[in-house]
């Protein structure tokens, strides 16, 4: 069995999924895909069971808000790592905000079940088939999500600050 790279995994992705490999990139020798939503769970099965490929450890799962890309304004990222071959693969899927929702990885990878509870903590993603999806880290009053871009930077109603001291 010859080593595999980045360039092969990529055919063995687009002959098993084809058109739901939406775009490729590999940046800093990792591969990443961005998948239609609707296949992440077939996507993560098919590469946990692949006798060659065997990326059977969930690095992370976190989440992404771009508010300026509509309709795919929220992402689920997955790093996957296959420790036989010592490769890694980053999967994105993107979502409209105003539907936050992708099926669970929690039937694959025991461990995605506190990393998507935190990434439904902080982006409001709401991971269809979790055990026991609820707030992780924030208090259950909280009615925002934290990590989303929708809030200014800066309080402009504050007074204790003097722009002179921040050279501007």
């Amino acid at each position: 069995m010859a080593d595999i790279n980045n360039e092969y995994l990529l055919q063995k992705l687009k002959s098993q999924f084809g058109s739901d490999i939406l775009s490729h990139e590999e940046t800093y020798g990792m591969l990443s895909i961005i998948l239609s939503k609707d296949k992440n769970l077939e996507l993560l099965t098919w590469l946990y069971n692949e006798s060659e490929l065997k990326f059977q450890f969930l690095t992370d799962v976190c989440g992404i808000h771009f508010p300026d890309n509509k309709d795919n304004e929220l992402g689920v990222v997955y790093h996957l790592h296959s420790l036989v071959n010592n490769i890694r693969l980053r999967v994105k899927c993107f979502m409209p905000v105003s539907n936050p929702s992708i099926q669970s990885a929690t039937s694959i990878f025991s461990s995605a079940n506190w990393q998507e509870r935190e990434t439904f903590d902080f982006y409001g993603i709401i991971f269809e088939g979790h055990p026991n999806l609820k707030r992780i880290v924030n208090v259950d009053e909280m009615d925002y999500f934290p990590m989303r871009k929708e809030y200014p930077l800066e309080d402009g109603t504050r007074t204790d600050k003097d722009d002179k001291y921040f050279g501007r």
